[in-house]
C-alpha cells in the first residue's frame, strides 16, 4: 500500500490558509484563566473513559481549553490523532480524516480487509474518485476498523479541533465511528463554535456525532476580575479599573477581544475621552464586522445611532431621524449584527464589540451627528445631556451646565459612575474663569468615582487637577481624592499630608479635612489610638468652627470608632453625638459615618437582632445610591453578624459576596479575605479558609496597616485552630495579642480570639498559660459588660480545669457555659460549648453527647465542625454492653432522648435540651421502649449500666 502519509501531507500544504486571531499554538497558563471548575469537570471525564465536547462562541478560548487538555491527558494515551479544520479548507472531502489517519494508517493497514483498505486509501490519498455516495459502506468499515485496530495496542485519543468546520465526508465518517465505539478504549476531545446561550441546543447536534457517554462542556465568559488578571498576565498592566470594567463590558467578557482592547489601550498614548466607548483596534474591527460591507448605507447609519446610543429602541430610532429603522434592523439581524427578542422594544447588539466597533469606525462629524440626533430623542435627561455634549466641541456654558445638572440626577439615582462620566464632561465644557470652575467640577467627579469604587480613576482626575490648580480649596480637596485613592495603604502616600497643610493654611474647613485623613493615619499606619482619638476630636471641633455639619459627622464617627475600639468610657457619649439632629444623608450611608460606628457597638455588645437590622438597612441604603465602598464594608458586617448568630451558610454566601465585590473594585481586600476566612472555617472549607487569612495577613504586612493585621492574624489563628494545627494557631494568636496589647487595644469583643488561643495552649500542654490568658480578658470582659465573650471564657477555662483532671467541674461549667450562650442567641459557640463537654474525658454519656453537639452544628450549617464532631464519635470505643447494641437500632432523635433519659434527665429537660415539646418526648420514648422490648425509663437505665430489663 503507498505512503498515505507522505501524500497528504503534501496535499495539506498546498491548501493551509493562515488563519487571524487563533490562540498561541502551546497552552498559556494566563489563557485558562477562570476555566478552575471547567477543567476540573473535564479532567474527571477523561480520566473515567468518557469523551469531551467544548463548545462556546469565537474567541472564547476553546482551542486553548482544547489543547491544555491534550497536553495534559494525552501522557496518559498511547495514540493521540489530531485534526483542525478552517472555514477555507471545509469543501475539500476528507481532509479532517488525512489528517487523523495519514501517520499511522500504514501501521494497522494491513489488518483492513481489502476492500475497506483500497477505500481508505483512495480517500486519504485523493488518487481515485472516492465518494461516500460509491464507497460509503466500506469507509464507514474502514474508519471504524482502523480506529480499533489502533486501541487494541493501547488508548487512543481524538483532538478535533473547531468541528464546525470539518469537511462533510470526514464528519459523517467520524460520527459513525463515534456511535459504535462502546467498549473501546477509543476517546473524543473535540471544541466547536457555538452560538447559542448557555441554555441553548445548538451542540446537541454534534453530541449526536460523538460517543454516547461525551461531556459537553460550554466555555462562558470571564468575570470582570478574570479579564484583569488575564490583562496583567499578559503584562498589560497599570490599566485603570474603570478602564477595565470597560474592557469587560466590551469584550463581553471574551478573553480574545480583551487581550487585543488591552493591547490597544495599553500601548495608546491618548485614553478615551469620558462617555465615549473604547477605541476598538483595526484588528478587530475587521474581525466582527466583516459582514458591514452588505448592509446599506441607510442601515449603517442607523446602526451607528444605535451604537451610540445607551439602550437604543425601535421608537428612539424613529425620534432620532431613521424612518426605516424596521427595516435596517431586520436587515442587520438578517446578517448577525443584531439579535432579534420577541416582544423586546429594544435594539440589541449580537456582541458589545460589534457597537463599539461600529462607533469606532465611524469618523468625528459622523459621531456627532449621531450624538446630535439623540440629544433630542432620548427621553432621559441624563442621556440628552450626554449626547448633546457629545455633539458639541469646544467650551460652553450652556451645555457645562446641563450636564452638572444630570450628574448631580445621576447621583441623587444612585448611579455615581454616570455621574462621574458626566461631571468630566462638564469640566471639558466649562469655560475658564466661570463659577463653578473647570476644576471643581473635576474633583466632583473624582468624589464621584471614589462613590463608585473607582479609585484608580479618582486618582488619576486629582492628579490631574494638582498639576494645574491654583486654589487652596481646590488643591486640598484633591490631595484628599489620593489620600483617600489609597485606602488602607496610607503609608504609600505619606507625601501627601503636609503638602495638605501647606495649601490648607488656616482655613478651618480646609483644615478639617486633613486633620480628619491624619485621623485616619494614625490609627492605620501608626496603630496609635490616643493621638488618632485626639485627631478625630480635632477635625470635629474645625468642623463645628466652619459650619461643616457633614465632616463634623464624619469626624465624631471616627472618634467614637476610637474611644469603641479603645474601650474608653466616652464611647457612648460620642456615638449619641454624631448620631445627634441635624443629620446629613450623604453620611447616612457612609461606610465611616455614624450608623456604621453604633452597628459595630452593637455588635460588640451582643445586641445581635438590633445590629442585624441596623446593618442591613445600612446595606440597602448604600446600594441604593451606589456607594460601593460602603456596599463591600456592611456585607462584611452583616456577614459578621449572621456568623455571631451561628447562621454559617448565610455567614458564608454573604462573605463571599463582599469578596467578590472587593477583588472587582480593588477597595477592603484585606478586610474582606480576613472575614471571608472566619466564614469558610465556619461553614465552608478550611483550606480556603487558610489560604484566605494569609492573603489577607500579605495584604494588611504590604499596606502597613497595623490595625487589620492583628484581625487578619486572628483568623489565622483560628482557621489552624479549626484545622487541627494547635502550635501553629498559637503562633498567630500571640502575634495577634502582641500587636493589640501595643495598639492599646482593650475590648476582647473586637477580635474575639481569647478563647480560641486558651483553646490551642489547653491543646499544645500549656493550661497554666491558657489560664492567665483567660483571666487577664475577663477582667476587660466583666469592666466592659462583655457577656458572649465571658461565656466563652468560661468555656475556654473548663478545657484548662479538663487538663488538670477536675472532669466535674468542667462538666459543670460547659453545661452554664452553653446555656448561657444559647440565651445571647450565639448558635455557632453553643455548639462549640456541647462539643467540648462531649470530648470531656471519661464521660459516660459520650456518644448521645456527640450526637448533641453534631445537631447544633447541622442547625449552624458548621461543616466544618461537624466534620470534627462525626470523627471523634466514630473514635469512641464501641460500648459491650447491650444497650450500646440497642441503641443502634434507633433513629438519632430516639438514640438522643434514651441517652439523656440514661443521665436522669426528666421528660421537661430532654424537651429543653433538644428544643422540641414534651408531647414529642414522650411518643418518642414510646417508640424506643417497643423497639427495645422494654417497658419503661428504668429498663433504659438498666441497658446503660449492662444489665437486663427488669
Amino acid at each position: 500500500m503507498p505512503n498515505i502519509g507522505q501524500d497528504t501531507t503534501h496535499l495539506r500544504g498546498a491548501v493551509t490558509v493562515r488563519r487571524e486571531f487563533k490562540e498561541p499554538g502551546r497552552p498559556r497558563p494566563d489563557l485558562v484563566i477562570g476555566r478552575e471548575e471547567l477543567f476540573a469537570g473535564a479532567r474527571g471525564q477523561l480520566a473515567a473513559g468518557g469523551s469531551v465536547l467544548v463548545h462556546g462562541p469565537a474567541g472564547i478560548g476553546k482551542s486553548t481549553v482544547l489543547r491544555s487538555l491534550a497536553a495534559e491527558y494525552g501522557e496518559e494515551v498511547r495514540t493521540v490523532l489530531r485534526c483542525s479544520a478552517t472555514e477555507s479548507e471545509s469543501h475539500l472531502p476528507f481532509l479532517a480524516l488525512a489528517d487523523l489517519f495519514g501517520l499511522v494508517v500504514d501501521e494497522v493497514a494491513h489488518r483492513l480487509p481489502a476492500p475497506q483498505r483500497t477505500a481508505l486509501e483512495s480517500a486519504l490519498t485523493g488518487r481515485g474518485e472516492s465518494t461516500l455516495q460509491r464507497d460509503g459502506l466500506a469507509l464507514r468499515l474502514a474508519v471504524l476498523s482502523t480506529l480499533r485496530a489502533l486501541a487494541a495496542r493501547g488508548p487512543v485519543l481524538i483532538v478535533a479541533d473547531d468541528l464546525q468546520w470539518l469537511d462533510p465526508a470526514s464528519a459523517e465518517l467520524l460520527g459513525f465511528a463515534a456511535r459504535r465505539l462502546g467498549g473501546t478504549p477509543v476517546q473524543m476531545l473535540c471544541a466547536v463554535r457555538t452560538h447559542t446561550e448557555p441554555q441553548g441546543q445548538e451542540q446537541d447536534r454534534y453530541l449526536s456525532a460523538s460517543p454516547p457517554d461525551t461531556l459537553a462542556v460550554r466555555i462562558n465568559p470571564l468575570s470582570r476580575a478574570h479579564v484583569a488578571e488575564l490583562l496583567d498576565h499578559r503584562g498589560y498592566t497599570g490599566l485603570p479599573r474603570s478602564t477595565v470594567r470597560d474592557i469587560h463590558r466590551t469584550s463581553g467578557g471574551n478573553p480574545l477581544f480583551a487581550l487585543e482592547l488591552g493591547r490597544a489601550l495599553f500601548e495608546s498614548t491618548t485614553p478615551p475621552s469620558p462617555g465615549e466607548p473604547l477605541p476598538v483596534p483595526t484588528s478587530l474591527r475587521a474581525l466582527v464586522l466583516n459582514r458591514l460591507e452588505a448592509l446599506s448605507a441607510e442601515a449603517r447609519r442607523t446602526l451607528l445611532v444605535a451604537s451610540a446610543g445607551a439602550r437604543p429602541t425601535l421608537a428612539l430610532l424613529h425620534a432620532a431621524g431613521r424612518t426605516n429603522a424596521e427595516a435596517d434592523t431586520a436587515q442587520a439581524a438578517a446578517l448577525g449584527l443584531l439579535v432579534t427578542e420577541q416582544d423586546a422594544p429594544g435594539v440589541r447588539f449580537a456582541h458589545p464589540l460589534i457597537s463599539a466597533a461600529l462607533y469606532a469606525q465611524a469618523d468625528a462629524q459622523e459621531r456627532r451627528a449621531a450624538h446630535a440626533a439623540l440629544s433630542t430623542a432620548a427621553s432621559d435627561p441624563i442621556e440628552r445631556a450626554r449626547h448633546l455634549a457629545l455633539a458639541s466641541t469646544g467650551t460652553d456654558p450652556r451645555v457645562a451646565a446641563g450636564l452638572a445638572e444630570a450628574a448631580a440626577a445621576a447621583r441623587d439615582r444612585g448611579a455615581p459612575s454616570v455621574a462621574a462620566e458626566l461631571g468630566l464632561l462638564a469640566a471639558r465644557h466649562t469655560p475658564d474663569g466661570a463659577v463653578p470652575g473647570p476644576d471643581e467640577r473635576r474633583l466632583q467627579a473624582a468624589a464621584d468615582a471614589l462613590t463608585a469604587g473607582e479609585t484608580d480613576f479618582a486618582r488619576d482626575i486629582a492628579h490631574d487637577v494638582l498639576a494645574q490648580a491654583t486654589e487652596p480649596a481646590d488643591r486640598v480637596r484633591a490631595w484628599m481624592v489620593v489620600i483617600d485613592a489609597a485606602g488602607h495603604a496610607m503609608a504609600e502616600v505619606d507625601a501627601a499630608f503636609p503638602q495638605a497643610l501647606a495649601d490648607a493654611g488656616d482655613d478651618p474647613r480646609l483644615l478639617t479635612l486633613v486633620h480628619y485623613q491624619l485621623a485616619w493615619r494614625a490609627l492605620l499606619v501608626e496603630g496609635d489610638f490616643e493621638r488618632a482619638r485626639e485627631e478625630g476630636a480635632r477635625a470635629a471641633d474645625l468642623a463645628a468652627r466652619a459650619g461643616d455639619r457633614r465632616n463634623e459627622l464624619l469626624a465624631l464617627a471616627f472618634q467614637a470608632q476610637a474611644e469603641t475600639l479603645m474601650g474608653h468610657p466616652d464611647a457612648p457619649l460620642t456615638i449619641k453625638r454624631a448620631l445627634k439632629e441635624p443629620q446629613d444623608p450623604r453620611v447616612a450611608a457612609d461606610h465611616n459615618g455614624a450608623g456604621s460606628v453604633r452597628f459595630r457597638w452593637l455588635i460588640m455588645s451582643d445586641q445581635l437582632a438590633e445590629a442585624r437590622k441596623t446593618v442591613s438597612a445600612l446595606l440597602r441604603e448604600a446600594r441604593r445610591r451606589g456607594m460601593v465602598e460602603a456596599e463591600v464594608h456592611f456585607l462584611r458586617g452583616l456577614a459578621e453578624t449572621e456568623l455571631r448568630a451561628g447562621h454559617c451558610g448565610r455567614a458564608l454566601d454573604l462573605a463571599r459576596e463582599s469578596l467578590r465585590l472587593a477583588r472587582d473594585t480593588g477597595i477592603g481586600e484585606a478586610a474582606s479575605a480576613m472575614l471571608t476566612s472566619l466564614a469558610e472555617a465556619a461553614g465552608g472549607e478550611v483550606d480556603r479558609a487558610l489560604a484566605l487569612a494569609r492573603e489577607a495577613v500579605a495584604r494588611a504586612e504590604k499596606n502597613g496597616d497595623v490595625i487589620y493585621l492583628s484581625r487578619a492574624l486572628a483568623a489565622l489563628g483560628h482557621a489552624r485552630l479549626v484545622a487541627g494545627d494547635a502550635p501553629g494557631a498559637v503562633h498567630s494568636l500571640r502575634r495577634a495579642r502582641e500587636l493589640e496589647e501595643g495598639l492599646g487595644v482593650t475590648d476582647p469583643a473586637r477580635g474575639r480570639w481569647h478563647g480560641d488561643l486558651a483553646e490551642a495552649l489547653v491543646r499544645i500542654g500549656e493550661p497554666a498559660e491558657a489560664q492567665g490568658v483567660v483571666d487577664a480578658t475577663r477582667a476587660r470582659a466583666l469592666n466592659l459588660g462583655r457577656e458572649s465573650v465571658l461565656a466563652v471564657l468560661d468555656r475556654a477555662e473548663a478545657l484548662t480545669r479538663a487538663a488538670r483532671g477536675e472532669t466535674d467541674a468542667a462538666a459543670r461549667q460547659l453545661v452554664q457555659c452553653r446555656a448561657r450562650l444559647a440565651r445571647l442567641g450565639y448558635g455557632l459557640e453553643e455548639a462549640r460549648a456541647a462539643y467540648a463537654l462531649a470530648a470531656l474525658p471519661g464521660r459516660q454519656s459520650a456518644p448521645a453527647a456527640y450526637d448533641e453537639a453534631a445537631r447544633l452544628f447541622r442547625r449552624c450549617r458548621a461543616m466544618p465542625w461537624l466534620r470534627q464532631v462525626e470523627t471523634a464519635a466514630e473514635a469512641v470505643p464501641a460500648r459491650a454492653s447491650r444497650a450500646a447494641v440497642s441503641l443502634d437500632a434507633l433513629a438519632a432523635t430516639e438514640r438522643q432522648v434514651a441517652a439523656l433519659v440514661m443521665e436522669g434527665a426528666t421528660n421537661r429537660e430532654i424537651a429543653a435540651r433538644l428544643f422540641i415539646s414534651v408531647k414529642t418526648v414522650e411518643a418518642t420514648l414510646t417508640r424506643v421502649y417497643r423497639k427495645l422490648g422494654i417497658r419503661s425509663r428504668v429498663d433504659i437505665v438498666r441497658l446503660a449500666a449492662g444489665r437486663p430489663p427488669g
